[in-house]
């Protein structure tokens, strides 16, 4: 299944754990593994408390690693400003994995699944949800 996701860009964190929780509701899947993965090259998913100054320290985080007006060789080449995008996403990495139990998400009680989009425009993401069930023995 795969859900779809307007963002702005340049660093915009979505918190979507409850369209995760929908779509494994929808799928009828009581215990397994819920695998997402986002398209494309300059987007993230991960885990982190959604709140306000988690949030924002993240963002002060992926500055410092990999600043938006830094040099980079993919911008010499390509010119779409964007070679920030390209790194954070590559060391938070386009998927997740999180266990299912009893139809929900085994997430912790502050643990919330989100997209960033690193992409210096607004784009469409497309996150998709792969299920699979626990082998009962």
């Amino acid at each position: 299944m795969e859900v779809k996701f307007s963002t702005q860009g340049f660093n915009e964190v979505v918190d979507i754990t409850s369209a995760v929780q929908k779509a494994i509701l929808e799928s009828d899947t009581k215990d397994g593994v819920a695998h997402l993965f986002v398209i494309g090259s300059t987007a993230a998913i991960t885990t982190i408390e959604y709140e306000p100054g988690a949030v924002a320290d993240l963002k002060r985080a992926l500055d410092q690693i990999a600043p938006m007006d830094a040099v980079y060789a993919h911008n010499e080449a390509w010119g779409d400003g964007n070679g920030y995008a390209h790194l954070r996403a590559a060391l938070l990495k386009p998927d997740l994995c999180v266990p299912v139990r009893d139809g929900k998400l085994l997430l912790g009680t502050w643990q919330q699944i989100i997209l960033i989009d690193f992409d210096n425009r607004p784009r469409q993401r497309t996150v998709f949800i792969t299920m699979t069930e626990a082998i009962r023995r």
